[in-house]
């Protein structure tokens, strides 16, 4: 079993870990209001998903 001879200092530690990081969240414009929606989600704003009413939205 490999045991590491010298311990790992956190400065290596973090320079190796710059790299693991969140994804941007996507976005694109629904095409019926215009406002941004996830892809292949009801639009929030509407509640229209492929040209059909999926949910109902109150629009105060």
């Amino acid at each position: 079993m490999a045991v590491p001879k010298k311990r790992t200092s956190k400065q290596r530690k973090r320079k190796r870990r710059t790299h693991y990081k969140a994804a941007a969240v996507v976005t694109h414009t629904c095409g019926r209001c215009g406002d941004p929606k996830q892809p292949h989600r009801v639009c929030p704003t509407c509640g229209y998903y492929r040209d059909e009413q999926v949910i109902e939205v109150d629009i105060d």
